[in-house]
């Protein structure tokens, strides 16, 4: 895969992971916390691609494999789950 396309993984990764967790911690209403998660799949599917088609990245893929599914309980439980999460 080209440099440019793994930089592209790299680096959205990076960013949209960076501004979920601001989203999350400004605290700003269940739906837009779950937009946040969204938001952080989109993150972890980019960095589990980087992780795995570059160069000595194993570890970062493997850490958003697990990432992943913490991710998609946060979109299941702030999007579609009816139960209140606690304060």
């Amino acid at each position: 895969m080209s440099e440019t396309v793994l930089d592209a993984f790299q680096y959205y990764g990076a960013g949209a992971a960076t501004l979920a967790a601001l989203v999350v911690s400004l605290h700003l209403g269940r739906r837009i916390t779950g937009w946040a998660f969204v938001l952080f799949v989109t993150s972890s599917v980019a960095l589990i691609l980087w992780g795995f088609l570059a160069e000595d990245s194993e570890g970062i893929g493997w850490q958003n494999v697990a990432l992943l599914v913490i991710n998609a309980i946060g979109v299941w439980r702030y999007l579609f789950s009816k139960h209140k999460p606690k304060d």
